[in-house]
């Protein structure tokens, strides 16, 4: 909002309370895969997230105009008529909704940045907490299955992660290779 961005990808978009009124365009991907995300409703509720910018367009990518396409093609074009008319008769220039951005959020959003830092908990730290809590229920159940040639690797893993000094986590590194989890070899 305070314009240290030029594009913003969104996915879920459907969401109710989003007001973004410095939002120019809108482009919608896959417009013609018909489906929840695709249908009339969907693409009308899209559409309206650049309809409070006069400068604003919308985009619909596709191989072919579907009929949820079409139809919410139409209600736009229905409500704009209606809107336009009104601002005739009523001697109304549309103009972009300018609207001051709250202060109490991004200090809000600041003072959690300091708490964090004060406290050492970064998001890598708990995230390694996860994976190690995840990794000891995995073990548990290897073992109670018999596999202990997993449950050994996984128990090492664990303590690797817990002997990481920065907490970081390499996505690679985050599970052991599931050799021994197959059971016995037939022979």
């Amino acid at each position: 909002r305070v314009g240290d961005f030029d594009v913003l990808v969104g996915v879920n978009l459907l969401r109710e309370g989003l007001d973004l009124p410095e939002v120019s365009l809108v482009a919608i991907l896959d417009a013609d895969k018909e489906g929840f995300l695709r249908s009339e409703t969907s693409l009308i509720q899209m559409i309206g997230r650049c309809a409070r910018n006069v400068n604003a367009m919308v985009i619909l990518y596709g191989d072919r105009v579907t009929s949820s396409m079409q139809r919410a093609i139409d209600e736009t074009e229905r409500r704009r008529k209606i809107q336009m008319e009104y601002n005739r008769e009523h001697n109304i220039t549309p103009d972009t909704v300018r609207k001051a951005i709250r202060e109490g959020l991004l200090s809000e959003v600041s003072a959690m940045r300091r708490v964090r830092e004060a406290v050492h908990s970064d998001e890598q730290e708990h995230d390694r907490d996860e994976l190690v809590l995840e990794l000891e229920k995995e073990m548990l159940q290897a073992a109670d299955a018999l596999d202990f040639e997993r449950a050994a690797a996984l128990r090492d893993h664990i303590a690797e992660l817990k002997a990481s000094p920065s907490g970081k986590v390499a996505a690679a590194d985050a599970r052991p290779s599931p050799r021994g989890s197959r059971g016995r070899r037939q022979r």
